[in-house]
Order: structure tokens, then C-alpha cells, then sequence
């Protein structure tokens, strides 16, 4: 069973900063790309950043210049530090990660119960 566990959120007042962290556990032989998705609230669920295993990223176009995602293999852990926070930004986050359990088996994509981030004054 693999699991995806976030943690890290909470609440910061405009133009402060946050470090999420989600670490994968379980039965894993290699993860693909790593990301961070938010939903706000009454909002569907948007794509926020990406990381792939050779540490190339992509972020959203509101997030851009703000947010930095990061990852170490080793410690099977994704990283997104936010800084000059907006109250827009306020949402839950969701880790979600591409995992292969085994040599020779199909990867399947996993999501994390979630980290709220509130940002206001």
C-alpha cells in the first residue's frame, strides 16, 4: 500500500511564507513526477506545480516566480515553499505523485489527503 502523506500548511498572513512537505511511503520501487494541486473553496481542483524525477518543473502562471517546488529522491519527499503569499492562494493542497510499486509493474498516480493553507490578515 503506498500512501502520501502532507503536512507543513496552515495559517500565514499576506506576503508570508510556508513550506509543504509530502513524503511517499509503503511499497515503492520509483516514483515519477511529483506535483501540488490546490482547491479552493466552491473551485475545482488546479494544477499548482510539477517536479520530474530528473528535477525538470513547471508551475502555474499565478504561482510563477513565487512558489518553488523541489524533491529528494532519497528521502522519497516533495517540497513546496511559498512565498509572498496572497489571500487567493488560500486552499487545500494535495500532493500527487506517478509511483511504480514494482520492478515490472504499471505506475499508478496517488493523492494526499490534503494540507489546508489559509492566507489573511
Amino acid at each position: 500500500q503506498v500512501q502520501l502523506v502532507e503536512s507543513g500548511g496552515g495559517l500565514v498572513q499576506p506576503g508570508g511564507s510556508l513550506r509543504l512537505s509530502c513524503g511517499a511511503s509503503g511499497s515503492i520501487f520509483m516514483i515519477g513526477s511529483m506535483g501540488w494541486y490546490r482547491q479552493a473553496l466552491g473551485k475545482q481542483r488546479e494544477f499548482v506545480a510539477t517536479v520530474n524525477l530528473g528535477g525538470t518543473t513547471d508551475y502555474a502562471d499565478s504561482v510563477k516566480g513565487r512558489f518553488t517546488i523541489s524533491r529528494d529522491n532519497a528521502k522519497k519527499t516533495v517540497y513546496l515553499q511559498m512565498n509572498s503569499l496572497k489571500p487567493e492562494d488560500t486552499a487545500v493542497y494535495y500532493c500527487n505523485a506517478n509511483i511504480q510499486q514494482f520492478l515490472g509493474s504499471t505506475t499508478a498516480n496517488y493523492w494526499g489527503q490534503g494540507t489546508q493553507v489559509t492566507v489573511s490578515s
